[in-house]
């Protein structure tokens, strides 16, 4: 029994979540019993414990992790401002006349809010009620429905900026390390944030156009299941259009476009979108939107400005126009501080601040309390001579590395039957991947290949989470049958993307090749 110590400990850990404990108290309270039994069946050296302190400091001092609650607080404040509602609503009316039309409009405001909010849950929601409602009005077959406001949803967990990705970065960037330290390298090299952005940005795409083609195939092949709008349906205003579409799309390329021009880092990125989501909220909750706009703009060109000349004003060689130029800064950030101003005090006034703040410091509790307690959970299962059997067991998997990597690939998604990405990613993933790197798989190439198959985790019954957010939203006459069949075709899609990423290569690993 001793010699399976390790494995009783991870299927204890499978137990205790699928019976409903709460999974952070659940992975710290099983790492505690197994290192006392390790430790009072002589197996485990408890000082080994030792280095958790040093872990949790690790882990609450590490930079790329502050994007999180960022990111997070970005997407809230989009979410409780009704931004994502309008654009939704928006980008329906406007494609409601095609064949299909309305399922491509949710997938591509998906694809948009993915880009702009990365929170799953609060876009299938959205969808779940705006959206799923209009399309069983035009005739959608409800299963369709289902599947598409679903999978819709998942994608803000493949398209950057994104909480997994974010999550997997940091992941990786360790294993990747420590397999450089087995290999007798010493001077290691360490994996960005921005360079699992840039591999994940193609891959994403690719899952929009694979899901695309799905519902205009579909739509010729059974027009029954995807009939367009009613005649009646008002198309939206070309103002309309570009109120709703514009600023999350500016919001995107401010994000992305700092994090991968190499101009900010992804915390740096992410607090830049927190404020831009701040600012666009400020303005469509009855702020004064002209003082906004023009804050904004001065914002905005202040960023440009000082990243094309920047100024040093402790420098004592400072000429007359590097002082001029330094007081036209002090000016724009001025501007842009008072529109800051002025959009909290009308987040404040209509509670979309309150709301947001809440939401994101409950979410950012819940995965960094996961984290936490999956470092005591891996330095248990370590001591107990987990690591040693996982790395000996992908080493004699019969294929080799491919073998390796495909049992893997198969061992996660089961996992997602069951498990959150977070857990997933904390406690499986440092456990196999340094393995797999020192098989020869390219890191970044790997970590996307875990991120599609992570991804179709909330898709999975009978656990899937955005299964569950949807059934929340949607209305009474659509079954949690009709729910899990609809999302039967979009796993199938998902596994065609994670293929292509793995017989291409190059979707995942060409641009951060090119930009980094």
């Amino acid at each position: 029994m001793t010699a399976y110590l390790d494995l009783i400990m991870f299927a204890a850990l499978m137990a205790a979540i699928l019976m409903g404990f709460p999974v952070a108290f659940s992975i710290a309270g099983v790492a505690v019993i197994f290192a006392y039994l390790g430790w009072v069946l002589g197996v485990m050296d408890i000082s080994l414990l030792g280095a958790l302190g040093q872990r949790a400091f690790g882990l609450l001092s590490n930079e790329v992790l502050i994007a999180i609650p960022l990111f997070v607080l970005m997407g809230a404040i989009l979410e409780k401002s009704r931004i994502a509602e309008e654009l939704l609503d928006t980008m329906g009316r406007l494609f409601g006349q095609l064949k299909g039309g309305l399922g491509i409009s949710v997938v591509l405001v998906g694809a948009l809010l993915a880009a702009s909010t990365g929170i799953v849950g609060a876009t299938v929601v959205a969808m779940g009620m705006i959206a799923l409602p209009a399309m069983l009005r035009a005739g959608y077959d409800p299963r369709v429905a289902s599947g598409i406001v679903c999978t819709a949803g998942t994608l803000g967990q493949i398209i950057p900026p994104s909480t997994l990705l974010i999550i997997l970065a940091d992941v990786m960037s360790n294993a990747y390390q420590q397999a450089q330290y087995e290999q007798g390298k010493f001077s290691v090299e360490a994996l960005s944030v921005g360079q699992f952005f840039a591999a994940a940005l193609v891959p994403g795409l690719v899952l929009v156009l694979l899901y695309l083609l799905y519902i205009l195939i579909r739509g010729l092949l059974r027009p029954q299941d995807m009939p367009s709008a009613p005649a009646g349906a008002v198309r939206p205003a070309r103002a309309e259009i570009v109120r709703a579409v514009v600023p999350p799309v500016l919001l995107i390329f401010a994000v992305l476009g700092a994090i991968l021009g190499g101009v900010a880092t992804p915390t740096e990125a992410a607090s830049v979108g927190g404020i831009g989501a701040l600012l666009m909220a400020g303005a469509r909750a009855g702020g004064p939107a002209p003082l906004i706009l023009f804050g904004a703009a001065a914002l905005i060109l202040l960023g440009i400005l000082s990243g094309v000349h920047p100024v040093r004003l402790q420098r004592s060689d400072l000429g007359a126009g590097d002082l001029a130029a330094g007081v036209f800064y002090a000016l724009l950030a001025g501007a842009g501080g008072i529109a800051i101003l002025a959009a909290l005090r009308s987040g404040l006034q209509k509670r979309i601040l309150h709301d947001a703040v809440t939401s994101t410091a409950t979410m950012t509790a819940m995965i960094f309390a996961t984290i936490l307690a999956a470092g005591m959970f891996s330095l248990v299962f370590i001591g107990l001579g987990g690591e040693e059997r996982v790395a000996h067991f992908l080493g004699s998997m019969p294929g080799g590395p491919t073998g390796a990597l495909l049992f893997c690939m198969l061992f996660i998604f089961v996992l997602g039957f069951f498990l959150d990405f977070v857990e997933i990613s904390v406690i499986v993933l440092p456990l196999v991947t340094p393995a797999l790197i020192l098989m020869g798989h390219d890191p970044v190439w790997l970590g996307i290949l875990i991120a599609i198959n992570l991804q179709t985790s909330f898709l999975t019954p009978p656990f899937g989470f955005s299964l569950f957010y949807l059934r929340g939203a949607a209305p009474k006459e659509v079954t949690t049958r009709q729910i899990y069949q609809g999302v039967v075709p979009f796993i199938g899609l998902q596994a065609a993307g994670v293929l292509l990423v793995w017989l291409f290569p190059g979707l995942a690993t060409w641009l951060p090749a090119a930009i980094f």
